[in-house]
């Protein structure tokens, strides 16, 4: 799962492609399948995951326009190699490209 992040100057809408990304958005999951959608707001804290055995694909737009393909390629190339992501690589992509890593949640008790 990609970090959980936030963005203080984009919206960012997701729109299903394929299979079902599972988004949580300031703490509440939302699953989105194929023409389905949805609406993340500046400053919400959100990250995603494929939490089915198939293939999922999404369509990330950004409103206003104010990060581009690079990101995506960099982030996938650290969390498509099979083992656990760098962390702290993540962190800085994140950070290279406008956005910020939330803080860790503390585990529920």
């Amino acid at each position: 799962m990609p970090l959980p992040h936030s963005h203080q100057h984009y919206d960012e809408t997701i729109y299903g492609v394929e299979g079902v990304l599972t988004f949580t958005v300031n703490g509440k999951p939302v699953e989105v399948a194929p023409g389905e959608s949805c609406f993340i707001p500046r400053g919400a804290i959100h990250g995603f995951n494929n939490l089915k055995a198939t293939n999922a694909k999404g369509l990330a737009v950004v409103t206003p326009a104010l990060i581009g393909p690079d990101f995506f390629v960099e982030m996938a190339a650290l969390v498509n190699t099979g083992a656990p992501p760098d962390l702290a690589k993540m962190t800085a992509v994140l950070a290279k490209h406008g956005l910020v890593a939330a803080p860790p949640t503390a585990a529920p008790r």
